[in-house]
């Protein structure tokens, strides 16, 4: 197997030191509400709401056909705000919106981003656009306006490249596009918010490469992990529960909408405000709504946010004109390619 050198190497390398100089500030703190394996209340936030927010995300990224990015710098932001504010469920849906657009402002062009009315309408979430933009402030602040993120796309990416640009077979089957769709499965579950970024994606890529049988690819991911210092205890753990969660998204058991498509019922004032490519929305299986794994316990300090934003969840439609039925029960899904 040829060494991992030449000048496109080395500066893949320089690249992949940065990011992981980078990752662990912007990986969410084990604490905070969210982390708790609470009951459901009106008042606490358990980690099923959690997970069926990001789902919800996930269906508003397909429909605005946000790029994978834009979705997973979104479930970042969301899972970093949570891990440091006491949040309470009737607020959340105002949160997951305003992390979408905020990621979509970072990552997406400007002529792509959808304006706020529009994604209040599609999210239903039931706040006005004034809601949205004292949400978007708190957020930010809490972030101290570090929005952007090395997140585990990133990674997966790079670690992509890297392989691709060392090995000297299988090179065609090693689907980026498949490598996706399993890392949004995986932000789909709280769990995952916990690892480190490079792990999560080595994890995945590894996974991918077992199933062509290279001993070439095993070797090079073998050598990017130790160049990333991820330790074999950690690299296994990680591992052994991305598996667990990729087999339930494809075995039978898991429930599907038999290639239904998505249904979505407007009024004619909202079908003639939205942009026709807003309707293009792919076939995608259901995901369950019950967590893959259990969540770690871990006590917290973090602040209450619920004084002064009691409005948000009170507040009228930003269209009471305007009648909308979304379903997300068949739109909370993933597509995986075989």
């Amino acid at each position: 197997m040829k060494e991992l050198a030449g000048r496109e190497g080395l500066q893949l390398f320089r690249l992949l030191n940065l990011y992981l100089e980078q990752e662990a500030s912007v990986t969410p703190r084990d604490r905070g509400s969210l982390m708790k394996r609470l009951p459901q209340t009106d008042n606490a936030l358990c980690p099923r709401l959690r997970n069926v927010k990001v789902e919800d995300l996930r269906s508003l990224a397909n429909f605005f056909g946000a790029r994978t990015e834009t979705f997973v710098l979104a479930v970042n932001i969301l899972d970093r705000f949570l891990a440091l504010m006491k949040v309470k469920p009737k607020h959340l849906s105002c949160i997951g919106v305003c992390c979408f657009l905020l990621a979509a402002r970072i990552i997406e062009e400007e002529c792509n981003i959808p304006s706020t009315h529009d994604v209040i309408r599609i999210s239903q979430c039931k706040c006005t656009a004034s809601d949205i933009k004292r949400m978007e402030k708190i957020i930010s602040e809490k972030l101290h306006y570090e929005l952007e993120a090395t997140t585990a796309l990133n990674f997966l990416h790079l670690y992509h490249t890297i392989v691709l640009r060392h090995a000297s077979e299988r090179k065609e089957v090693l689907s980026l596009d498949k490598l996706e769709a399993q890392l949004k499965a995986c932000n789909c579950r709280l769990t995952f918010s916990k690892a480190k970024p490079s792990v999560l994606a080595l994890c995945l890529l590894n996974l991918e490469v077992e199933t062509l049988k290279s001993i070439e690819l095993l070797e090079i991911i073998l050598l990017v992990q130790k160049h990333s210092k991820i330790n074999d205890a950690d690299f296994s753990y990680w591992r052994e529960l991305v598996s667990k969660c990729l087999a339930e998204y494809s075995s039978p058991e898991c429930c599907k909408p038999d290639h239904r498509k998505l249904v979505w019922i407007v009024s004619r004032r909202t079908a003639q405000s939205l942009h026709n490519s807003y309707y293009s929305v792919p076939e995608l299986p259901t995901i369950p709504e019950g967590g893959c794994f259990e969540e770690s316990q871990s006590e917290d300090s973090c602040e209450d946010m619920s004084c002064g934003e009691e409005s948000l969840s009170s507040s009228p439609p930003s269209d009471r004109e305007c009648t909308f039925f979304f379903d997300f029960t068949v739109a909370r899904a993933l597509c995986f390619q075989s």
